[in-house]
């Protein structure tokens, strides 16, 4: 009898390895594809730009020559000025084949003593940011019958930590969007993407670090940083293959999978491996989640210890 579910079980399985693909986006020929980044003059958004360079795509970066095209718009203020500076790169390079919203900037600090205004900053410049240069494109890309948007969130935007309060809600804010658009876009064969780098070593994060609160340094410090190469190579791929996820490393990998909820799949087997993984990932984000406790329990004694110190001096 277990010999026989477990014949069934590789059976289904292989069934649905099979029946994946029929499901499954047409990857995106990015040899004389243009493609758009916002954010594109440093970090992951530059690294992203060279990638799909490389791959012969025609970039458009919104932060000359016959290949790239180079424009200045702060692409969180005026939506009017957004619409113009698209038009002005699809006159110059065709149509929109790919865009990719990388313009983002990260603020932390406990959330009393954060102002107001860093939240509707941060909201801003990550939310708005990407609503309008997609806002710009979708309606070409629906006409075509082709294209991928692809939206760069952060893992603080599937994990709310210690010092995250504005920025974690402004990532959040781009999954919520994602999800809604892609319902919206897929009988049209647009395909959206949401990007969950980690800690990367960008200038972003270089000026990030100069003002985080201890137990936020801490906390990061439990994973290793990545080089914005990398982190780029995979969002490109995914984006090609129109995978909604793009994910990069171990702990990515297990942190998408356990933030899926009603998210999209691009395959049955991505689904089934979710289902499959959920149960031992949760158990070891339970450790996770212990431990970063532990740090702002003793982050705040130590605090304490100091003030008393200091009363007593």
């Amino acid at each position: 009898m277990l010999l026989l579910a477990a014949a069934f079980l590789v059976a289904f399985v292989l069934l649905l390895y099979m029946v994946s693909p029929l499901i499954s986006p047409k990857p995106l020929a990015l040899p004389g594809a243009h493609v758009v980044v916002t954010g594109g003059s440093s970090g992951i958004g530059k690294c992203i730009a060279i990638e799909c360079y490389k791959q012969g795509a025609f970039i458009t970066l919104v932060a000359r020559n016959e290949v790239v095209l180079c424009i200045s718009v702060d692409v969180s203020q005026d939506y009017s000025q957004v619409e113009n500076v698209i038009k002005q790169a699809q006159e110059k390079l065709g149509p929109v084949d790919m865009l990719v919203n990388c313009a983002g900037m990260s603020l932390s600090g406990k959330f009393e003593d954060l102002e107001v205004s860093t939240f509707e900053r941060l909201m801003s410049v990550n939310y708005l940011g990407s609503v309008y240069p997609s806002r710009a494109v979708i309606t070409t890309m629906k006409e075509r019958r082709v294209g991928r948007i692809v939206f760069v969130s952060s893992q603080a935007g599937q994990l709310g930590l210690f010092g995250f309060t504005a920025y974690s809600s402004s990532k959040f804010a781009i999954r919520g969007l994602a999800e809604a658009l892609q319902m919206e876009v897929k009988p049209y064969n647009v395909y959206v993407t949401v990007a969950y780098p980690p800690d990367t070593d960008t200038p972003g994060f270089a000026e990030e670090n100069k003002t985080k609160p201890l137990e936020t340094r801490l906390i990061s410090e439990t994973t290793s940083v990545c080089k914005p190469e990398q982190v780029a190579k995979q969002i490109v791929k995914d984006a090609i293959q129109g995978n909604f996820n793009s994910s990069i490393g171990s702990d990515g990998y297990m942190l998408s999978s356990l933030t899926c909820g009603m998210a999209p799949v691009t395959s049955i087997t991505e689904g089934l491996q979710q289902v499959v993984t959920m149960g031992l990932f949760r158990t070891i984000a339970l450790f996770y989640l212990g431990s970063f406790d532990s740090i702002v329990r003793r982050c705040m004694m130590q605090r304490a210890r100091s003030e008393i110190a200091d009363k007593t001096a």
